[in-house]
């Protein structure tokens, strides 16, 4: 292994150099929050976002390994020189892999507070501290403005919304509904803010507190119908206002078949997962279904199993 002086010298040159190439791409298309780096030196199990005026730095630890002490504050350091930010707006941590039924939106000891950041011209509330997830999912990126294309003047359902990125992109691309729907109060919430800031919080805009799948059941009795469907839910979910617990592997088929049930004639779902191994079953009856991943993985991203995807339409 090489020397940690060696391997700071090679991971700030590359953060730089990845730097000066993104920032010129992001002033162009109105987006200040990308991937810089992304486990790029195998020694340097990191991951570093730029988001806006701040930084995130993570430090990928597996379960059992020994991390010298202030070798992250070394790396914060060198990341904040190579990007050209003072080190207290590098927000760095460790991240060992967890049991994914601990959840992914857990809240962080640490404190934090809001900033807006933008992803083609519209306005997200991030925070990087609070959670251990920021708000926005930066790998969505891509099927964000996929979504915001492809709603004008039609009827958008956003399933396990979380901070309702994707009802912000289609609210701006001229949806003319959209519901959201999540069991928490508090990303709801943050979903309100996230519309308000763009100027899109009106009646058209429903936010839903509820279990998606409870929701579904009722939407197929009330003959609910959308033109566009996304459904990006956890690995694994529970909470004493659930029935029973959300295993997306296991239950997926009939989340997407509910799912499915309420696409208007030409409607389209986008389903995501970025499980590990997850396996989409070959077991979903009058539907026919697209792999798009490739479509959707964005170009900082050099991790390009972080999530997959499919395009799902009625059969026929």
């Amino acid at each position: 292994m090489a020397a940690s002086g060696d391997l700071l010298a090679a991971f700030g040159n590359r953060v730089a150099k990845r730097h000066r190439h993104l920032r010129r791409w992001a002033r162009q298309s109105q987006t200040d929050c990308f991937r810089l780096y992304d486990r790029d030196i195998p020694e340097m199990a990191f991951a570093l976002d730029v988001y806006g005026p701040k930084a995130l730095l993570q430090q990928y630890v597996r379960r059992g390994e020994h991390v010298a002490p202030g070798w992250l504050e070394e790396v914060a350091q060198c990341a904040a020189d190579a990007v050209g930010i003072a080190r207290s707006d590098v927000v760095a941590r460790t991240r060992a892999k967890v049991d994914r039924r601990t959840g992914q939106h857990e809240r962080s000891e640490a404190g934090g507070s809001e900033f807006c950041v933008l992803e083609g011209g519209l306005r997200f509330l991030v925070n990087l501290e609070t959670y251990l997830d920021t708000g926005l999912f930066l790998d969505h990126r891509p099927l964000r403005a996929l979504v915001g294309g492809r709603v004008r003047g039609g009827h958008f359902l956003n399933l396990f919304c979380y901070t309702g990125s994707f009802t912000v992109h289609a609210a701006a691309g001229g949806a003319a509904s959209t519901v959201s729907v999540d069991l928490s109060r508090t990303y709801l919430d943050w979903a309100r803010r996230n519309l308000a800031a763009n100027g899109l919080l009106d009646d058209r805009h429903s936010l839903v507190r509820a279990d998606a799948r409870t929701w579904l059941t009722e939407a197929q009795a009330g003959g609910r119908r959308f033109d566009c469907i996304v459904l990006d839910p956890p690995a694994y979910s529970s909470s004493k206002r659930m029935v029973g617990v959300f295993d997306v592997q296991r239950d997926h088929p009939g989340v997407i078949g509910a799912a499915a049930s309420l696409l208007a004639p030409g409607g389209e779902l986008f389903f995501s997962c970025n499980l590990t191994g997850f396996r989409l079953s070959p077991d979903l009856p009058g539907l026919a279904v697209e792999d798009i991943t490739d479509r959707t993985v964005p170009e900082d991203f050099r991790n390009r199993s972080i999530h997959r995807c499919w395009r799902i339409r009625r059969a026929g």
